[in-house]
C-alpha cells in the first residue's frame, strides 16, 4: 500500500497562508503542518501570526513555521513579506487565500424590507459605503492582490497551487450580508477565470466553499450572548441536512485534497463543505 505522504506529494512542499491568524486559516495551517509541509502565516495582526507560528514550531518541531505581518490590500507589504519567507525557504508552493470577513458595517438588521413593518430595523439603503467597501476589497481584492505576487512565483517555476476560501455565500446568496455574498460570488469566478489563465503553466487554482461554522466573523449574527441559537442561526441549522455546525477541522481534508498530487487533474473548481446545505432545498 503506498504511504499515505507519498500519495499526496506535499511533504517538504511551503504553503503561504494569508489572514492564518484567523480560526480557519490556522486550522488548515495546523493540518498541513501535520503531514510534513512548511507554512509561512501571513496576518494583518502581526502578534497574532508569530502567535499561531509559535505554537506550530512547538507542536511539530521537524517543519519550518514563521509568522509575519502582511496587509493583503497592500502589493508593497505583500511583497515584502515574500522577500521576508524566501530568507527562510528556498522556494514557495502554494498559496492559500483565506483573509476575509465581515462587518456589521455591510450588514443589515431586516432580511426583507416589508412595507408597513420593520421599519426600525437597517436596510439596504441604510447600508455604509465605507463599510461595503472595506468588506468587498477584504474578502477579493484581498484574494487577487496576494495571487499576483505570490502566484507569479508559482507561475515561473510552472508547479504548484492556489487555494481561494470561498463560502456558501457565494453559490446562493444569505440575507443581510450583500457586500460578503457579492465578495465570494467574485471569488468563485476569479477562481474558475485564474484557473483557465493558468493552466498551461502547471498551477492549479481551486477553491473550498465552507458551510457555516462558527467564527469571530459572524458568531454576533448566530448566537447570542448566552450562547443559544438566534432565530438566524436556527434557521442554517434547519436548512442544514446534517442539523449542526461545522467543525473546523473539517475544512482540512479537502483543502489538502485540492494542494496534492490526488487532485493533479483537478482546476477550477468550488468544493461545497457544508453539511448537504447547498443540496437541501427546505423541502
Amino acid at each position: 500500500m503506498i504511504p499515505t505522504n507519498q500519495l499526496l506529494g506535499l511533504e517538504g512542499k511551503t504553503a503561504v497562508v494569508t489572514g492564518a491568524g484567523g480560526v480557519i486559516c490556522s486550522r488548515i495551517a495546523d493540518g498541513l503542518c501535520e503531514i510534513g509541509m512548511n507554512v509561512m502565516l501571513l496576518d494583518v495582526d502581526e502578534a497574532r501570526a508569530i502567535e499561531k507560528a509559535d505554537e506550530l514550531k512547538a507542536k511539530y518541531p521537524d517543519v519550518i513555521v514563521e509568522g509575519f505581518f502582511a496587509n493583503v490590500l497592500d502589493k508593497r507589504s505583500l511583497e515584502s513579506a515574500k522577500k521576508r519567507i524566501l530568507s527562510f525557504v528556498s522556494a514557495i508552493d502554494f498559496l492559500i487565500n483565506g483573509a476575509g470577513g465581515n462587518s456589521p458595517k455591510a450588514t443589515t438588521q431586516s432580511e426583507q424590507i416589508i412595507p408597513g413593518q420593520d421599519e426600525d430595523l437597517s436596510d439596504f439603503f441604510d447600508l455604509e459605503m465605507d463599510g461595503f467597501d472595506h468588506v468587498f476589497n477584504l474578502n477579493f481584492k484581498g484574494t487577487v492582490l496576494p495571487s499576483m505576487v505570490f502566484g507569479k512565483d508559482l507561475v515561473d517555476r510552472g508547479n504548484g497551487g492556489i487555494l481561494n476560501v470561498s463560502s456558501m455565500n457565494a453559490f446562493r446568496p444569505l440575507t443581510k450580508i450583500p457586500a460578503y455574498s457579492a465578495a465570494k460570488s467574485s471569488i468563485n469566478n476569479f477562481t474558475q477565470w485564474l484557473s483557465v489563465h493558468f493552466a498551461k503553466t502547471g498551477v492549479r487554482v481551486n477553491a473550498i466553499a465552507p458551510g457555516f461554522f462558527l467564527t469571530t466573523q459572524n458568531k454576533f449574527l448566530l448566537v447570542d450572548d448566552k450562547g443559544k441559537p438566534t432565530e438566524r442561526g436556527q434557521k442554517i441549522i434547519n436548512g442544514t441536512p446534517m442539523g449542526r455546525y461545522g467543525e473546523i477541522e473539517e475544512l482540512v481534508g479537502t483543502s489538502i485534497y485540492l494542494l496534492s498530487d490526488m487532485s493533479k487533474f483537478v482546476t477550477g473548481i468550488v468544493i461545497p463543505i457544508d453539511g448537504g446545505f447547498s443540496a437541501y432545498s427546505g423541502v
